[in-house]
């Protein structure tokens, strides 16, 4: 059970005509080191509760000195979703889950809302939950033509139907597994050796050179799983 320890209202205002010392402000923000992920994959795949726990992983090996360690921006509200109360404050709504990670839904475009979060924010780590039936590759070329920030990413499977579900969701599955920087089998424990050696080959059909790491999120998960989906050394 996650453990809430103070909710934070986020006013913010984005000022379209900002003064020039200002803008310079911003650039110079936006400029610095920043860990972006999207993480992604259909419906029901676990994606939540995945997450969640590689938050807490990215606070444990954040700048101690930071304020805003890791930011959860949710680009649709999940099957669970991560809290329950929204709070309504320019689109976004703020929760602060536990001690350096916040968690915003954006009811608005998405590089408008990593851009403010960007400015408003500064967090060491955005993590972005994209709906299940989302494209990747098309949001990650959109972040880096607008606001020239390069993301890393991550496609949750389900083990447990990825058989039931390839055939029909084989054009949404193709088009995030060939753009994916590592691929997450996740409900391990719900299937055979023989399915995930069967299901590994066919995700390399849709990406041959992608890493694939078997997890199960209910349980613990060693730090190198997320050290690989971070994108970090050990």
């Amino acid at each position: 059970m996650m453990r809430r320890v103070m909710m934070m209202v986020a006013g913010m205002v984005f000022v379209a005509g900002m003064a020039q010392a200002a803008e310079a402000q911003v650039i110079e923000l936006l400029a610095r080191p920043h860990g972006l992920i999207l993480v992604t994959g259909p419906t029901g795949s676990g994606k939540t509760t995945t997450l969640l726990k590689f938050a807490r992983f990215l606070v444990d090996v954040s700048d101690p000195g930071k304020t805003n360690k890791v930011c959860i921006l949710e680009n649709e509200v999940g099957e669970v979703g991560i809290d329950d109360k929204l709070l309504r404050s320019g689109g976004f709504a703020v929760n602060n889950l536990f001690a350096g990670c916040a968690c915003c839904t954006v009811s608005g475009e998405l590089v408008t809302a990593v851009d403010r979060i960007m400015r408003e924010m500064d967090p060491e780590w955005l993590v972005i939950e994209t709906t299940g039936i989302a494209y990747p590759g098309l949001m990650r070329d959109n972040l880096k033509h607008a606001l020239h920030l390069d993301t890393r990413i991550c496609v949750l499977t389900d083990a447990a139907r990825w058989a039931r579900l390839r055939k029909p969701m084989e054009n949404l599955l193709r088009g995030q597994i060939e753009c994916a920087d590592v691929v997450l089998v996740n409900k391990i424990d719900l299937a055979t050796e023989e399915m995930l050696s069967s299901m590994e080959s066919e995700i390399h059909e849709y990406g041959p050179n992608v890493p694939i790491t078997r997890l199960s999120a209910l349980s613990d998960v060693p730090p190198e799983i997320w050290r690989e989906v971070a994108g970090i050394g050990n």
